[in-house]
């Protein structure tokens, strides 16, 4: 609200005004902060749950489309591993000590650093870990356990 101030005689200002109307700067309007607040604040509810969920795609499918070109890396954990600390890395049956510079050699050329491990039902968890454990040392970021669907 402005203030009236008085000059002191009557009449004998520059141009004959008796006050002076100055405004006071001690009350400050918070409306308009409170309202650009809740626009801010409405925008980044709306776009949250999209940066953090990604968009649901559905991919167009092509008769003509080519498979994956490099082949994928299997570990296979035989039911004798307890005894003879022996596993399959692809076609080949080596010690465990050698499982982790043989897969830093498989994954030195791929974008992708994922194996597949396959394992014997009869395998303890004890036995899976330490596979597991020797893989994630080689530098594998990803690992995809295989199963098979109940025979029915």
């Amino acid at each position: 609200m402005p203030k009236v101030h008085a000059t002191g005689t009557g009449g004998g200002g520059r141009r004959g005004r008796s006050s002076r109307v100055s405004t006071s700067l001690s009350e400050i309007n918070v409306v308009p902060l409170v309202d650009v607040m809740l626009v801010l604040l409405i925008i980044f509810m709306v776009t949250a749950p999209m940066m953090q969920q990604g968009l649901q795609v559905n991919l167009p499918q092509s008769r003509r489309s080519s498979a994956v070109d490099s082949q994928p890396v299997y570990v296979t954990i035989p039911a004798t591993f307890g005894r003879t600390q022996r596993l399959q890395f692809g076609e080949d049956e080596i010690g465990i000590e050698a499982i982790g510079e043989r897969v830093k050699q498989a994954l030195l050329t791929r974008d992708d650093k994922s194996v597949f491990l396959r394992m014997d039902g009869t395998v303890t968890a004890q036995d899976f870990t330490t596979v597991l454990d020797r893989l994630k040392e080689a530098g594998v970021e990803k690992v995809g356990y295989m199963t098979q669907p109940p025979t029915r």
